[in-house]
C-alpha cells in the first residue's frame, strides 16, 4: 500500500481542522505522515491516522518565516524523498505551490492541492472548492477528490487520540466551565478587561471557572491553569467542561476534538463559516458585521475592540447554560 504525505504547516487548530481528511487517506494506505509547522506540530501527534510527524517551518507559511535558503530546501527535498503522494492543505490566502515544487525535487510521483493559481505542473489533481464552506470539509473534499473516502462509522468530525490523561488532580471536584481567554492573533481576542467581565459573570452565575492559555492579570478562576498543562492534558481538560468559551484559537477546535460545546468569541477578520467550531453545539458570538470584516487584521484596526468587547457577558452565561444540556460527548479511538 501507498505511503502518503499530508502537509499542514500553520497553527495547531488547523492541524486539527485537517484531522477528518487525515482519516480518509489512512483507511486506504500504509503509512501517513504529516508535515507539520512548528505551531502545529503537537496537535498532529493527537490526530488517529498520522504515523509521523515531521516539522519544517515554511518561509512562505510562517507568521515570523525565518529565511529561505538553498541549504533548507534541499534539506527538506530530502526529507520528502520516498513518498507515493502527497496532499498539500493550505488556507485560503496561502498557496500550495512553494512546497509542491520542493515535492517535485524530491521526486514525489503524485501530487493534489487546493489551488486558484495556475500550478503549470507541479500539481496532478488541482483541486477548487466554490464558496465558503467549514475548513475541515474543505480538505476532506480534496482528499475526496482523489478517491479516498471517511471509513464506514466514522461521522466526519473531529477527533483526538484517545485516551487522554487523567486530569483531575489538576481541576478539582465538580463540574466546571473553560475559560480560554487569548488567541494567537490579538485582533481574534477579547480585551484582558473583558474577559475578565466574562469570567466574573459565569462565577456569579454560580459556575465553576477553570482558566487555560494564558490568563489576564487579575483574571477570576476557581482553577487557573495558565501555561500548566501539556496539548494532552489541554485537551482532556476541555473534553471534562460542561462548555468552553474562546476565541477563534486553536484550543476552541480542540474542544471540539474532544466532543465539548463551545461559546465562540468570534472576531469577523476571518469568515466564520470556515473557522467557527465544527461538529459540535457551538454558540457564535461577537458582531459578524463589524468594520473589520474579512481584513485578516492581526491587530484590531477599530477603536475599542468593539466585535469582541461590546459582547455582553450576560449573553455567554446564557450561551453557555443553553450548551451545557447539549448531548455532544463522543469517544474516538
Amino acid at each position: 500500500m501507498k505511503r502518503v504525505l499530508v502537509a499542514r504547516q500553520d497553527n495547531l487548530g488547523d492541524v486539527l481542522l485537517a484531522g477528518p481528511a487525515i482519516r480518509a487517506i489512512a483507511a486506504h494506505t500504509a503509512h501517513v505522515t504529516l508535515l507539520a509547522g512548528p505551531h502545529g506540530a503537537a496537535a498532529g501527534e493527537l490526530l488517529p491516522g498520522v504515523d509521523e510527524v515531521r516539522v519544517f517551518r515554511a518561509p512562505w507559511i510562517d507568521p515570523e518565516p525565518p529565511p529561505l535558503t538553498r541549504a533548507s530546501v534541499e534539506a527538506l527535498a530530502g526529507q520528502l524523498a520516498g513518498f507515493d503522494e502527497a496532499f498539500v492543505f493550505t488556507s485560503f490566502h496561502q498557496s500550495p505551490l512553494p512546497l509542491a515544487l520542493v515535492l517535485r525535487m524530491a521526486g514525489v510521483p503524485w501530487i493534489g492541492a487546493i489551488c486558484e493559481d495556475y500550478p503549470g505542473s507541479l500539481l496532478d489533481l488541482r483541486h477548487r472548492v466554490p464558496g465558503d464552506p467549514p475548513e475541515a470539509l474543505r480538505m476532506l473534499s480534496l482528499v475526496q477528490a482523489a478517491g479516498y473516502s471517511l471509513p464506514a462509522g466514522d461521522d466526519g468530525r473531529l477527533a483526538v487520540r484517545r485516551p487522554l490523561p487523567d486530569v483531575s488532580a489538576l481541576t478539582g471536584i465538580g463540574d466546571y466551565v473553560v475559560v480560554h481567554p487569548t488567541a494567537s492573533v490579538p485582533a481574534r481576542s477579547p480585551s484582558p478587561v473583558h474577559s475578565g467581565r466574562i469570567a466574573d459573570a459565569l462565577a456569579e452565575a454560580g459556575h465553576r471557572v477553570v482558566v487555560t492559555g494564558a490568563a489576564p492579570e487579575g483574571m477570576r478562576a476557581d482553577v487557573d491553569l495558565s501555561g500548566r498543562t501539556t496539548l494532552p492534558e489541554l485537551a482532556a481538560v476541555l473534553a471534562g467542561a460542561e462548555a468552553v468559551v474562546a476565541p477563534n484559537t486553536g484550543p476552541a477546535h480542540l474542544a471540539a476534538a474532544v466532543g465539548t460545546p463551545v461559546v465562540s468569541l468570534f472576531s469577523p477578520v476571518v469568515p466564520a463559516a470556515r473557522w467557527a467550531p465544527f461538529g459540535v453545539p457551538a454558540a457564535l458570538l461577537g458582531d459578524q458585521h463589524a468594520p473589520c470584516r474579512g481584513s485578516r487584521a492581526r491587530t484590531c484596526p477599530v477603536p475599542g475592540h468593539p466585535c469582541l468587547d461590546g459582547i455582553d457577558p450576560a449573553e455567554v452565561v446564557a450561551a453557555v447554560e443553553e450548551l451545557a444540556k447539549a448531548p455532544s460527548r463522543r469517544i474516538t479511538a
